[in-house]
């Protein structure tokens, strides 16, 4: 599909209005429904083949997740578009004040491969709830998914939401338009290119990047919750798509005392649960792969290797693998992993995390398991990051009230529920007073009486507001 004539239809399905009533809303939010009610199995086949995610991994990370999002949307959209009613100071008496929201246009939207139908479909939910028409760019690294969305969106949604399939440089095409908003998800090194682009048009930036995700663990010594933490663990490590997930756990944090300990339970429960194949997600593709195993080629830190290594490049399968206090200037540790290497880096106090955080660029998300509540507050008093999660991990994506999104290094912008309507609105600010009273001490000439009367209104409202009713005037 030519990109030219896409944009300018994508444009003239704006400009004609459609997108802005809540009927039009809610029939396109109830079609992305049907279609993940309707196409489940096509879904899961397409998944299976990108990613060989397990149907039920990709029920659980994908699609329940998304029915559970276009459901919260349809349920508050009413609300959502709602004129939102201000305070307006005594100064402005009498009037109201109110904030309307209205849709930014038409918005790009540049999906990820490792959940290619969860990411398409999230920020596309707050670009229709917002009365906007859409452009949809899936990830060429997830072929199958692609094309699920380029053959099914089109049938079921109406010509306000395009998809544009192809390689880096039908994006670049794209990016040579002017566009209203820009949604971006994906690595950092593309972020910049996102945003020198946009800033052409001073387009307006979403960027939902990566980071490296620690995880503080300081359960250790209570052994009911040994076995939940390392469960919780390792399903954000191994589980979701072997590793490839901006929010997944990229490290551990944990006193040298504990440390043999949590290596043998994570053994133990790779052992268990993420050997087989068939319950983990192999590397999307060759470069990632090699990538990946780049990481263990320096000695320094093929030495600190406690577990696993192996890897296999027919099948692009790597073997859940556990380093030890991997050289921290080494390039896994400088670099987001994303995938299933895990360094366990030992610390003489667990407190001491809160300075390793701090001297490291600010993540996604910090993970920490704790009971310890002094420990908590310095957590999110002292530490930076897009979110903090206590005693469980990668379950705040599903929280549809909670904001979704990074801050420096990685991303900005948030996004979910009610912060994806925001995210492609301009709320545009509404001021409605009335002729009724009308005082001179606002113009020219000037006086000291004047001034003594403003300092009054700004001042002391309740007497500001007795004059302006008496209306005096000098």
């Amino acid at each position: 599909m030519e990109v030219k004539r896409v944009v300018k239809e994508a444009r003239e399905a704006f400009e004609s209005g459609v997108t802005r009533s809540y009927s039009w809303r809610r029939s396109q939010l109830r079609a992305l429904k049907a279609i993940l009610l309707e196409k489940e199995a096509d879904i899961f086949n397409a998944l299976k083949l990108d990613l060989g995610k397990h149907r039920i991994e990709a029920y659980r990370d994908e699609l329940g997740l998304l029915i559970k999002s276009v459901d919260y949307a349809l349920k508050n959209l009413k609300k959502w578009m709602a004129p939102k009613k201000v305070d307006v100071p005594l100064v402005c008496f009498p009037a109201t004040g109110e904030i309307v929201a209205e849709p930014l246009g038409v918005v790009l939207i540049f999906s990820s491969w490792n959940f290619p139908i969860g990411l398409s479909f999230e920020p596309l939910v707050g670009a229709i709830a917002a009365g906007n028409a859409v452009v949809l760019k899936p990830s060429e690294l997830a072929p199958a998914s692609s094309a699920f969305l380029a053959t099914n969106l089109p049938k079921y949604l109406d010509n306000s939401v395009k998809v544009v399939e192809g390689a880096s440089h039908i994006g670049e095409q794209l990016l040579e338009h002017k566009w209203d908003k820009i949604f971006f998800t994906g690595s950092s090194r593309v972020g910049r290119i996102i945003m020198t682009a946009a800033a052409k048009h001073l387009t307006p930036v979403t960027l939902e990047l990566g980071g490296k995700c620690p995880a503080i663990i300081d359960t250790l010594s209570r052994a009911r919750d040994i076995e939940v933490t390392i469960n919780r663990v390792a399903g954000a490590k191994w589980g979701p798509c072997s590793g490839q997930a901006c929010i997944a756990i990229d490290y551990l944090l944990v006193e040298e005392q504990f440390a043999p300990l949590l290596v043998d339970l994570l053994k133990a429960k790779i052992k268990k649960t993420y050997k087989d194949p068939e319950n983990s997600a192999r590397i999307v593709h060759k470069q990632h792969f090699q990538r990946l195993s780049n990481f263990l080629n320096d000695s320094a830190v093929a030495a600190s290797v406690v577990y696993g290594g192996s890897f296999n490049a027919e099948s692009l399968l790597i073997e859940p693998t556990i380093l030890l206090n991997p050289p921290l200037d080494s390039e896994i540790m400088r670099e987001e992993i994303f995938g299933p290497l895990l360094p366990v880096i030992t610390l003489k106090k667990i407190e001491d995390s809160i300075e390793f955080l701090k001297v490291r660029p600010k993540p996604l998300v910090i993970y920490a398991f704790t009971v310890d509540e002094k420990l908590k507050r310095r957590v999110i008093e002292e530490t930076s990051s897009g979110s903090i999660t206590f005693n469980d991990a990668m379950l705040q994506f599903a929280v549809d009230s909670l904001p979704f999104g990074g801050t420096g290094e990685s991303g900005f912008g948030k996004y979910h529920g009610k912060f994806s309507f925001d995210q492609f609105s301009h709320g545009k600010a509404i001021l409605r007073r009335s002729f009724l009273i009308e005082l001179s001490c606002r113009y020219p000439p000037w006086n000291e009486w004047k001034l003594q009367f403003i300092r009054y209104i700004y001042r002391f409202y309740y007497i500001g507001i007795i004059l302006m009713l008496l209306g005096l005037k000098r």
